[in-house]
């Protein structure tokens, strides 16, 4: 039945299109969902979360700063559905990664690991940018039926105090497998899954690690961590996605799990479809479903645009890909520079 599905992109809510394909047939799930922040429910519309209405106190309230705990609940129910249908389809042995915040990754991994999943691991994709979004209580305070003089004590006395939401500079990604049908070894022989290539390698040669930054920080993290910087043209100026991922993280996923060409790589929220690329880009076979149609085209648009030009996803040498390029003198020379300056 998957061969219907194979290098195409499903206009289907997720869960019926997964209970749609063959049990013990995808070799590696690879996903961001949405993570039910504010209205980024499973029904969510980008263009209402983008609005203002939804965001009550603050006008100007980003969509994932309201706190409710009902979020966490409805998001594990939900998932834990998900993850069924996807432990269903991956073969035995196979690797179910998925994206998720900070705040809400134990109810990700609870519904994935009460489906029936091992937890195997926690990646972490370290950045150094991303947006502080904790807000000081200032506007509060003006609403107060308070002397101007007591408002301003109270500003003075919270100066630098704000509400409980720090920078964010890490998005947890879960590493789950579907039990092996008996050892490794036997398991592997006969669905070529279920094991990792060590072959594959970050930072400056160095063995693969559950940490990975996409961004330049200091010679010992990249020494270790580093993996190519995403192009600015691999996601494209028609690409309105709001969280688009780094082709080259999912591409070190991708060689890190999949043994050969007749793999089948699924992204069940494929989004703009950098899973998809990545898959495109590595010669591996994929599924993409996503409920949003503008996405589909966007996904579609990509992979038509890589089979055109290839190098659009070039961001290094395939030879040394998911490797630093930058030698080591060259942070050393930085920092004879800064002994000098000062």
């Amino acid at each position: 039945m998957n061969e219907a599905y194979l290098n195409k992109i499903i206009n289907e809510d997720a869960l019926k299109s997964l209970s749609m394909l063959d049990e013990n047939s995808i070799d590696l799930i690879l996903t961001d969902p949405p993570y039910f922040l504010d209205k980024m429910d499973d029904r969510w519309d980008e263009k209402k979360v983008a609005s203002t209405k939804y965001h009550h106190v603050v006008k100007s309230l980003p969509a994932g700063m309201k706190f409710d705990k009902e979020q966490g609940k409805n998001f594990y129910k939900w998932y834990f559905k998900i993850s069924k249908q996807i432990l269903r389809v991956l073969k035995p042995g196979g690797f179910f990664f998925s994206f998720s915040s900070p705040r809400l990754y134990h109810r990700m991994v609870s519904a994935i690991d009460d489906a029936g999943f091992l937890i195997r691991d926690c990646f972490i994709w370290l950045y150094t940018q991303n947006q502080p979004k904790a807000m000081s209580l200032n506007h509060f305070i003006e609403k107060l039926n308070e002397d101007k003089e007591i408002k301003n004590a109270l500003k003075n006395q919270l100066n630098g105090w704000k509400t409980p939401q720090i920078k964010s500079c890490y998005e947890p990604i879960v590493m789950a497998q579907k039990e092996t049908e008996g050892t490794f070894l036997n398991n592997f022989r006969k669905y070529n899954v279920g094991l990792l290539n060590t072959n594959v390698k970050i930072g400056q040669d160095m063995f693969p690690s559950n940490v990975v930054s996409t961004d330049k920080i200091n010679e010992v993290i990249d020494k270790c961590f580093l993996i190519s910087k995403p192009d600015k043209k691999e996601k494209g100026d028609f690409n309105l996605h709001r969280t688009v991922k780094p082709l080259s993280l999912c591409e070190y996923i991708i060689n890190l799990t999949t043994y050969s060409n007749e793999a089948v790589v699924l992204d069940p929220f494929a989004g703009s479809g950098t899973t998809l690329v990545a898959a495109k880009k590595l010669g591996r076979k994929f599924i993409g479903i996503d409920a949003n149609k503008e996405y589909i085209e966007t996904a579609k648009r990509r992979i038509k645009s890589f089979e055109v030009d290839s190098s659009i996803y070039n961001a290094v040498s395939e030879e040394r890909q998911l490797r630093i390029l930058e030698k080591k003198a060259s942070y050393k020379r930085l920092n004879k520079d800064k002994i000098k300056v000062a």
